[in-house]
Parts: structure tokens; C-alpha cells; sequence
């Protein structure tokens, strides 16, 4: 009794040497794979392409927010001059009546590039229609936004602004995207990477279409 007694104490001992050993290996990979990756983040030609990453992941799951109508801002000075990258001028006064998607954004942005395929995607099933507009916006140089959509295959026209955007925007950080309706309201405002070819945001569209 007492041998069988002294086996099964030593069994469960050896149980636990064991189990303590797994959680220390475990403990050391994760901390191991944490070091990796704060590594990754720091070093300038990784970090990028990991926040991308990141940002892709976050806009799978991110659907833009329909902001009540009672709480809308309403449009009403479309006094804004912008170009595209070929030098076409576009005036913002004849998107007025119209649905409208503004987003502003940049190439060395990690969340804006990784919206961007939906925005592209969201783009391809209105760019027929012309009562709807696409704005993308960047003040980085032409070579670089040309370079950047070329790499891409992205078809959507990008433009530079001439003058000061219309204060509704108050743009502070990016990505910023609006979607207005016919009638100047501000119908989703998002900061931040989003999927912009959810069925929310294109049901959304479609109602503002369906206004007189």
C-alpha cells in the first residue's frame, strides 16, 4: 500500500515537472514571437507592410456607421477647385445634386492601403453611373499617386485640391471618407480602414440614388 502510495505521488509530481516545463516553453515562444514582432514594427522596411496587414485585417470587419438623419451636416458651399494627376481641372460645384464619395487619403498611409481594394471594388460597380462621384484626394506629387495606382491596377481618378476643402470635412487625420447625398447631407463620415463594398455601404448608395 504504501509503494503504490509512493508511485502515485512521484507520478504526480513528474505530472507536474511536466506541465510547469510546457507553460515555461510556451512562455519563452510567445515571448519570443512578441520581440519578433516589436523587431518588425521598428525596422522601416517591415513595419509598413505588417501595419497594412493589420489594417486589412481590421477592414474585414469594420463596416462604416449610417449616421441618423436627424444628425446629419448638411453641405451647402461647393466652392472647391481640385486636378487630377493629368492636370484636368475639376470643379466640386458640379457634383452638387449628386451622390458623392470623398476619401482622402495618402501612399505611405498603412490604413489607407488597406481600404483601398474595397474602395476600388466600391468604385467599379458605381463608375458607369453618373449620379454618382468618387473624389480620391491626396496632396502628395502626381509621380508618386500616378506610380502608386499604376502598381495597384487601381482605375479610380485621383486628384490634388487647388484650393481649401468646404470646413464640413475638418479633415485631421487618414483615411477620412464621406458619402453625400443628393441633397448636400452627410451620410457616413468614417475615419479610419473600413470595407467600403459591404453590402451596408452599397445599400446605402443605392437609397440616396433612389432621391429626387
Amino acid at each position: 500500500m504504501l509503494l503504490d502510495l509512493k508511485r502515485i505521488i512521484d507520478y504526480d509530481n513528474a505530472f507536474l515537472i511536466d506541465i510547469t516545463m510546457a507553460k515555461s516553453k510556451k512562455s519563452k515562444i510567445y515571448n519570443l514571437l512578441f520581440i519578433v514582432v516589436i523587431a518588425l514594427l521598428i525596422i522601416p522596411q517591415t513595419r509598413q507592410p505588417i501595419q497594412v496587414l493589420i489594417n486589412k485585417g481590421l477592414a474585414l470587419v469594420v463596416k462604416p456607421s449610417v449616421i441618423n438623419a436627424s444628425e446629419r451636416k448638411s453641405i451647402s458651399n461647393y466652392d472647391w477647385k481640385l486636378k487630377d494627376i493629368s492636370g484636368n481641372a475639376f470643379d466640386f460645384s458640379t457634383a452638387e445634386g449628386k451622390v458623392v464619395v470623398i476619401n482622402f487619403w495618402a501612399t505611405w498611409c498603412p490604413p489607407c492601403i488597406a481600404e483601398m481594394p474595397s474602395l476600388e471594388a466600391l468604385y467599379q460597380n458605381y463608375k458607369t453611373n453618373d449620379d454618382v462621384v468618387f473624389l480620391f484626394v491626396s496632396n502628395e506629387d502626381k509621380e508618386k499617386l500616378y506610380e502608386f495606382t499604376v502598381h495597384h491596377g487601381y482605375t479610380f481618378e485621383v486628384y490634388q485640391p487647388i484650393n481649401n476643402y468646404p470646413e464640413y470635412f475638418n479633415v485631421s487625420s487618414i483615411p477620412r471618407t464621406f458619402i453625400i447625398g443628393k441633397n448636400g447631407d452627410i451620410v457616413i463620415d468614417k475615419s479610419g480602414a473600413a470595407d467600403w463594398n459591404s453590402e451596408r455601404v452599397t445599400n446605402t448608395i443605392d437609397e440616396l440614388l433612389k432621391v429626387f
